[in-house]
């Protein structure tokens, strides 16, 4: 049998690996989405307690949902957002929720039983199983984090905390990014040195990223939903970072928040523009990088001048250009390279 070209792995090895990987990696997509819809459709605080287990199985009887009802009027979005919910109300933003639990617990289990079944068959090469191991244990703390998260919203407010908004989004990202780095290792082995300004335009990708979960986080996308200009006229309000000063107001002022969302996304058009002229000659990589950046910035325009009326479908486009443009970004690092 021929030999792989990546970790040692014979060809009928790697390609049910690369099966298996590639299906992981489709159901965080899918995750992701599922988790902006929720939020959309405030929806994440629906159910106030944690069962990894127990939980898998939602109300099956009248009596079981009105425990689960009694359970979220105990809870600070109940009592001072929709105390005039009835069981009815309460079902219809129970099931966004649980169905983004439900599917969390799906990728552990999708992830998990190949790892250990391929483990125990020798089929996992010596250098790929400690990087397996890595995404075995971000997933165990992504579910955690994102118990952590909900709990924030759970004490005194109806209303997660951004910080740890960010630190959920940005865990999946980097799982679903590390999938896609090892996807492309084991199909496209690439020659070379990472070239820095490839690398830095895939890190600042990233960082955009975390500043749009602090976007959605704080609900910044409501508060200036003209473009270009952003408040009275002015692109660049004259006051933006003086009162609050840019920290803590760039994690915490929905303005600054939304500017520094803002002027990031044009650094990187405008980067990615110097990218692909640079790289053009790459001819796909550079091309896709191009359309994906082109993609995100007229969905996050449209999802901005649209709210609060724009359907929650809709929206999730950015978060869709989100993904793509990320993957886009890690495709070009990893086939540009410096000799």
């Amino acid at each position: 049998m021929a030999i792989g070209t990546s970790f040692g792995l014979i060809s009928q090895d790697r390609n049910r690996i690369v099966r298996w990987l590639f299906t992981v990696a489709a159901l965080i997509f899918f995750m992701v989405l599922l988790g902006g819809v929720t939020r959309l459709t405030e929806s994440g605080l629906s159910i106030v307690d944690w069962r990894p287990v127990t939980g898998t199985l939602p109300p099956l009887t009248d009596e079981a949902w009105q425990v689960e009802f009694d359970k979220y009027r105990t809870s600070p979005e109940f009592e001072k957002k929709n105390s005039d919910f009835s069981v009815a109300d309460f079902k219809t933003i129970f099931w966004f929720e649980y169905l983004h639990r439900l599917l969390g617990r799906l990728i552990g289990l999708a992830f998990a039983v190949p790892f250990f079944w391929m483990l125990w068959r020798g089929q996992i090469p010596a250098p790929l199983k400690p990087r397996l191991w890595l995404l075995l244990g971000l997933g165990g703390l992504q579910g955690f984090m994102g118990w952590y998260m909900v709990a924030s919203g759970l004490v005194d407010q109806p209303y997660v905390s951004q910080y740890r908004l960010a630190a959920h989004l940005g865990l999946a990202f980097a799982i679903y990014g590390y999938i896609v780095w090892l996807l492309l290792a084991l199909t496209r082995p690439a020659q070379g040195r990472l070239e820095p300004f490839t690398a830095g335009l895939a890190l600042v990708i990233f960082a955009q990223i975390l500043l749009g979960a602090f976007v959605a986080g704080l609900d910044a996308g409501f508060i200036y939903n003209t473009w270009p200009a952003m408040s009275d006229g002015y692109i660049v309000p004259p006051d933006i970072y003086s009162n609050p000063p840019l920290w803590p107001g760039m994690f915490e002022d929905h303005r600054i928040v939304q500017f520094n969302h803002r002027m990031l996304a044009y650094l990187i058009t405008v980067l990615v523009a110097v990218w692909w002229w640079l790289h053009r000659r790459a001819g796909k990589p550079a091309h896709l990088l191009a359309a994906a950046t082109l993609f995100q910035v007229v969905a996050g325009i449209v999802t901005l001048v649209l709210l609060p009326y724009i359907p929650a479908w809709l929206a999730v486009f950015h978060q869709a250009g989100g993904l793509i443009l990320f993957t886009a970004a890690l495709y070009a690092l990893h086939m540009v390279r410096r000799p």
